[in-house]
């Protein structure tokens, strides 16, 4: 009985370990999220071990199932479809759950796209924040990357070739010419890096037409204190609204979180910078 968190290749299939290897052909059940890619897997390196789907829609009924599995003193290998399971892909309903029902979970480590780039990516790898996928909609995409401005840690994103170009033009508006890194198709034949400021970035990804492949976005972190000389929180709540077309409650909540400080204080700062003067 034990559940195992096996990594698995980004893009070259050479990229798994011989210790994943020997797990995936002795387990009893591997738990794949996309069976197709796990076959071409399992193909490549002779593994016969039956196969059954775990992905997102099915991870909420599924669970319970494994879990049987599991508790029948079988062996169970959970895959993604590429990478670590569980790091932006199903896994942690499984392994809350295997855990819960006392379960031994190991993992067995390997291929991380998020890691992997920043590794390559010449930005500071001390410190970093994974922020997995960025909201799909514009509105609540400028609302998470606004309130990451004062991070000082390197930030890293998931992003999709489609909507690459649009996050890259929101980064450069809050961000300004912080540097970033884009890494794009991991691994694979035609792996890139590509740094510079946002718009710079994004120059260079036009030039190449239509934009391909798995992405990953790395945003340098913020340097030094933050300087609010000058800047109030009243200036800060209604240049939120202004530029993030939210509501002044989301505002203040925002700029609180941004400052460091109680919600509440930043609504009394901010009633009392803008009442006009007395008399």
């Amino acid at each position: 009985m034990m559940l195992y968190l096996v990594a698995t290749p980004i893009g070259n299939l050479e990229d798994i370990t011989f210790r994943a290897v020997r797990v995936l052909k002795e387990v009893d059940l591997i738990a794949a999220e996309d069976t197709r890619t796990a076959r071409k897997l399992l193909d490549r390196y002779e593994i016969k071990t039956p196969v059954v789907s775990y992905y997102d829609a099915v991870e909420k009924s599924k669970t319970p199932e494994l879990i049987a599995e599991l508790a029948a003193g079988r062996s169970v290998a959970l895959v993604s479809e590429a990478g670590t399971p569980g790091i932006s892909d199903p896994g942690y309903r499984l392994v809350a759950a295997a855990r819960e029902a006392g379960v031994p979970v190991v993992p067995v480590p390997g291929p991380s796209a998020a890691i992997a780039a920043l590794a390559a990516s010449g930005l500071p790898t001390d410190r970093f924040a994974f922020e997995g996928f960025l909201p799909s909609s514009p509105a609540a995409r400028r609302k998470k990357l606004y309130s990451l401005r004062e991070e000082e840690r390197t930030l890293i994103f998931y992003e999709s070739p489609r909507r690459i170009l649009a996050t890259l033009k929101e980064v450069g508006q809050i961000f300004g010419d912080r540097p970033v890194a884009v890494a794009r198709e991991l691994t694979k034949i035609h792996e890139e890096f590509l740094r510079g400021p946002a718009a710079e970035v994004s120059r260079q990804l036009r030039k190449k037409g239509k934009i391909r492949g798995e992405i990953v976005l790395l945003l340098a972190g913020r340097s030094g204190p933050p300087d609010w000389s000058g800047i109030t929180p009243a200036d800060q709540i209604e240049r939120a609204i202004r530029e993030l077309g939210i509501s002044r409650m989301e505002a203040i909540k925002l700029v609180a979180g941004l400052r460091g400080r109680p919600k509440s204080e930043i609504y009394r700062a901010g009633l009392e910078e803008s009442r006009p003067p007395a008399g």
